[in-house]
């Protein structure tokens, strides 16, 4: 995966033990989601990359673009947003759109749990979207996920055109 040389994918962890998710850490990652020429930007909870158990802070701004991708069988993840609205998106082995869920804060619909194995993706609805992550470790860059070859890679100019046409898939449905 190409990675803006300038920017960081990652914020640092806080040193601390116990690390209040409060207004003053959230204001933070939306503020650096927002200079991130990626749109968004992951804070992670968990000191290390070998934790066993990975909690983060994912802040996205709309227009974001997160390759659909699937994590192995074992390795399921759990999304809750705080604030704004995500789309979430699971796919066929073909990359046929075959679930698609508006997540809101504050809605009768605010999270995921998803199992290791299924395609999925999501994207921001509302500025300045905060998602709380869990899942499995170790993280390891090389084989946390497995993206979909069907679907372009991040920075490539068919991005926008294939985000529109999954947006479409939700005003068709």
């Amino acid at each position: 995966m190409k990675r803006h040389k300038d920017h960081p994918m990652a914020l640092k962890p806080a040193s601390t033990q116990v690390t209040p998710i409060d207004d003053v850490l959230i204001s933070s990652v939306v503020v650096a989601s927002r200079e991130s020429p990626r749109k968004r930007i992951i804070q992670p909870l968990h000191k290390e990359g070998a934790a066993s158990l990975q909690r983060m802070l994912n802040a996205i701004q709309p227009g974001s673009y997160i390759r659909p991708h699937r994590h192995v069988p074992e390795r399921a993840e759990s999304i809750i947003v705080l604030s704004g609205a995500i789309q979430f998106f699971t796919f066929s082995e073909q990359g046929a759109v075959e679930q698609s869920l508006q997540l809101k804060a504050g809605s009768t619909q605010i999270g995921i749990d998803i199992e290791g194995g299924v395609w999925h993706s999501f994207a921001a609805l509302e500025a300045d979207t905060v998602l709380f992550e869990v899942k499995p470790g170790p993280y390891d860059p090389e084989s946390d996920k497995e993206f979909a070859r069907w679907a372009p890679e991040e920075y490539s100019p068919e991005v926008g055109d294939y985000l529109n046409q999954l947006m479409d898939c939700v005003t068709e449905a």
